[in-house]
């Protein structure tokens, strides 16, 4: 049984969610606070973490930050801010979700059942071992990109997003293909956030690798072989 930790304030929003998804099968641990958490998760465990922003004490970005030094349990931010901003934010501290208040049940359910099928895939693919190319070495069990003597630190979703496009080498995507394909999900919202994925991918790979990330004028991005 998965285990899912819900971090929410407001008391009937965290047991509507507890009891929805214990009703879908999951093992639901509730925290109303961002305190305590990280003790939880080790003591507990975690398959995922649907997470605040807007908590008293340490707020969810705060908490995130500190999830990630250790963990790289997949995080679903939930939000009443919807700015652009704050959702890229989330993501750039390592969320790999956000969902914007309010929301129905179904929808959060539905992005959960997305990450975990994408979790499941990426095991998957991680028996066969490691993925050459060019001057690149991905390993996808240990979630890492290797060019030579250099071992390049990558977020999730940089991570997804630039094996995606190696995966399909020589193809250009559109913004919202490739938000589809990373989220796992057809995205409602802004797009652009995909632009700052690939700035970052970018810079990460400068003076590194020879590998580069193609804009196609109008529609999106490639890369080639």
């Amino acid at each position: 049984m998965r285990s899912i930790h819900v971090v929410e304030d407001e008391q009937n929003v965290r047991e509507l969610l507890g009891r929805y998804l214990e009703h879908e099968g999951y093992k639901v641990y509730l925290h109303a606070s961002g305190e305590g958490v990280l003790e939880a998760l080790q003591v507990n465990g975690a398959d995922l973490i649907v997470l605040d922003i807007m908590l008293p004490g340490i707020d969810g970005l705060e908490l995130c930050k500190r999830i990630r030094a250790k963990y790289e349990t997949p995080i679903i931010f939930v939000s009443a801010r919807s700015e652009e901003f704050d959702r890229i934010l989330g993501i750039e501290l390592g969320g790999d979700d956000y969902l914007v208040k309010p929301f129905s049940p179904r929808e959060l359910l539905a992005r959960i059942r997305a990450i975990f099928r994408r979790v499941d895939q990426q095991q998957s693919v991680a028996v066969s071992g490691l993925k050459p190319f060019k001057d690149l070495t991905i390993d996808s069990a240990a979630r890492l990109v290797r060019c030579g003597q250099y071992t390049l630190d990558f977020t999730n979703k940089e991570f997804e997003l630039l094996l995606y496009l190696i995966d399909n080498v020589g193809r250009a995507f559109t913004r919202e293909q490739m938000v589809t394909a990373v989220w796992g999900y057809a995205y409602v919202g802004d797009s652009r956030s995909v632009d700052d994925l690939i700035r970052r991918i970018r810079k990460k790979l400068d003076g590194v690798s020879t590998i580069e990330i193609k804009t196609v004028w109008g529609y999106g991005y490639r890369i080639d072989g």
